[in-house]
């Protein structure tokens, strides 16, 4: 069995030809079962296990293990930690064990690129980053893969870490610089893509303007929120996969102040790649896609890694 540190998982996965496998799996369609979740103990410092399989039989099969402690931070350590096996559906053979936390950070920036391949603007040029951390660090790259960006801008809750996000993307050769007016940019960008931990609106709706791509990654519980009620009242909604619907806080909580109903989401990103819903209709339509995270996206990473 093949192992792949973090290093190896990041150089292995290039963003367009990961990319690419995500949009060939999502046409082809896997077996993808509930996530399990265990608890390891009990009361506010108890952890979880949590496990999440897909696989295409006959084929290949990958579980993706994670661990969330909240009470590593005191032991200077990370509360999340996360591994991911592939296997040889044939014959159960193990094929690799896979850093989790790059894999799932890598696949997560290329899900929301594929997305703007059919939701952003095909001129989509200025892009603002709201975040700083692991998968906020690697979306330029992503959405550069299939839209001409050409100037990025990043805003954080700490502006060190915009500073030092900005920093680290020029030196990949990109534009990019740290902003402190949040509400400007977000009316001068054409790509608004957050990945942060937010409880409360960081994005309001009357800040969009026509022909903007708002990409949300952040929210991933019903208590999370990165865009308030105007955003998702105002776009067309896209979703990576219809357990958004019970998890995104920045739908459900719209859904609870009466301004959008599940009925009105446009679509999928499966049914985006296979045709089967139209992405953007027009160059003034404000579009969001929210993605929570799926089992297949980790597959599809994980068969390019090891190919």
């Amino acid at each position: 069995m093949r192992s792949f540190d973090a290093a190896a998982t990041h150089a292995r996965l290039p963003m367009g030809a990961l990319i690419a496998a995500l949009r060939a799996l999502a046409i082809e369609g896997c077996t993808v079962p509930a996530r399990q979740v265990h608890t390891l103990g009990d009361g506010d410092a108890a952890g979880r296990l949590l496990m999440m399989a897909a696989w295409q039989a006959g084929r290949s099969l990958g579980i993706k293990s994670v661990t969330v402690f909240p009470g590593n931070g005191a032991r200077g350590l990370p509360s999340v930690h996360a591994a991911y096996t592939l296997f040889d559906a044939a014959n159960g053979v193990p094929l690799a064990q896979i850093d989790g936390g790059a894999l799932t950070s890598r696949r997560t920036a290329a899900v929301s690129a594929l997305a703007a391949l059919y939701l952003a603007r095909a001129d989509a040029a200025r892009l603002l980053v709201v975040g700083a951390g692991r998968v906020a660090s690697l979306i330029p790259q992503a959405m550069a893969a299939v839209r001409p960006i050409a100037q990025v801008r990043v805003w954080n809750h700490r502006s060190a870490g915009a500073r030092a996000l900005a920093h680290s993307l020029r030196e990949q050769g990109l534009q990019a610089d740290a902003i402190d007016d949040l509400q400007a940019e977000v009316q001068r960008a054409d790509i608004v893509s957050c990945a942060t931990l937010a409880t409360q609106p960081l994005i309001r709706g009357a800040w969009l303007q026509p022909g903007t791509h708002l990409d949300l990654i952040g929210s991933f519980a019903p208590e999370m929120r990165e865009a308030d009620s105007a955003c998702v009242a105002r776009a067309r909604v896209w979703i990576d996969q219809d357990e958004a619907l019970v998890k995104a806080g920045d739908l459900l909580q719209a859904i609870a102040d009466g301004v959008f109903a599940p009925a009105a989401v446009r679509g999928t990103l499966e049914q985006l790649c296979r045709g089967q819903r139209d992405g953007r209709a027009g160059s003034d339509e404000i579009t969001l896609f929210k993605s929570v995270g799926s089992a297949w996206q980790d597959l599809a990473a994980a068969r390019l890694l090891a190919a």
